[in-house]
């Protein structure tokens, strides 16, 4: 059975003080919003058409295939870098093991951890490439076929 100690108690309390000293603060720092009443054809384009008001919206003008292109390999990028993090703090702790053959064996198992999700990270971005390609060829209506 878990005891809470007096240490815990102190903790809680301090965090929970904090926190009520916190509110007012973010409370009397937010600015009321002041909204505007649109009609019918504004909030519906009116007269524009869809290029316009995609401007005037804020929108980007890029084609679909190539945004979530660029989101893919961003997102697999990011999961790259996370892989190499994983290989390298295995390294750090195969290096700071002391020798400790438990420590080597969790620290070669990070590591192998690490390199196999960096193999699936890069067989992932090939064949989102590889889709992404055959898509983007697809809907461009230029064919593959001469003759």
């Amino acid at each position: 059975m878990y005891a809470i100690s007096k240490k815990h108690i102190g903790f809680a309390l301090g965090a929970l003080f904090a926190l009520a000293l916190m509110l007012p603060s973010v409370i009397g720092f937010s600015h009321p919003a002041n909204a505007q009443v649109l009609t019918g054809d504004e909030l519906f384009g009116g007269e524009k058409t869809g290029a316009e008001f995609a401007s005037a919206a804020g929108l980007g003008s890029g084609n679909l295939v190539d945004t979530i292109s660029q989101i893919i390999r961003v997102a697999l990028g990011f999961l790259g870098v996370v892989a190499v993090v994983i290989i390298l703090l295995g390294g750090f702790k195969w290096m700071a093991s002391g020798g400790n053959d438990e420590k080597v064996k969790k620290a070669k198992q990070l590591i192998f951890s690490g390199i196999i999700g960096l193999a699936i990270v890069l067989s992932a971005f090939a064949i989102a490439s590889f889709v992404i390609t055959q898509i983007s060829t697809a809907t461009s209506g230029a064919s593959k076929i001469s003759g």
